[in-house]
């Protein structure tokens, strides 16, 4: 979410937003912050974080704006001492697990390991068959988990972010 300076748009009673209460961060495009409100982190990015200021969001209308939007309420909401509401997206334990194993076994493969070295590590010595091992389900999953990995890494961990889009 993009937060811009504003000198009219809030009122006085509206509470300011303080980005130097977070952990800032400098870069040529602006300042980036994390802040903590309640037990939720905010990311936020701002062209200028004048201390004191006014701020408010500035959302584009794209494929990502109702994202956008759900996060800049759940931030005001935050703000004015209010429950933040359920995160836009959660991945299932299932999800979670999943992408752990492909990271683990593009690290694996990265360094040169085999895929029967990577599905040892990942699934256990003992469910490794000597004989057979070319036609071994585990040895497929361990082929599929290196390629998911590949995928993350090749920009696929942006739809991550993007759930249930239609137009990817």
């Amino acid at each position: 979410m993009t937060v811009v300076l504003t000198a009219d748009l809030v009122s006085a009673s509206e509470p300011l937003l303080d980005l130097t209460a977070g952990q800032m961060r400098r870069a040529a495009s602006g300042r980036h912050a994390v802040m903590r409100i309640g037990a939720v982190d905010h990311r936020v990015w701002s062209k200028d974080a004048g201390i004191g200021a006014s701020y408010a969001a500035d959302l584009l209308f794209d494929g990502d704006f109702g994202a956008r939007a759900y996060a800049a309420r759940r931030l005001w909401r935050a703000i004015n001492g209010r429950a933040p509401g359920p995160a836009f997206h959660t991945l299932s334990k299932q999800r979670r697990e999943r992408l752990s194993a492909a990271i683990r076994a593009l690290d694996a493969h990265s360094t040169g390991g085999s895929y029967r070295i990577i599905a040892e590590a990942l699934f256990g010595k003992k469910r490794i068959p000597d004989r057979a091992w070319k036609t071994h389900d585990l040895r497929n999953r361990t082929i599929r988990l290196v390629q998911g990995g590949l995928a993350l890494m090749r920009g696929g961990y942006r739809k991550l972010l993007r759930p249930g889009r239609k137009d990817e």
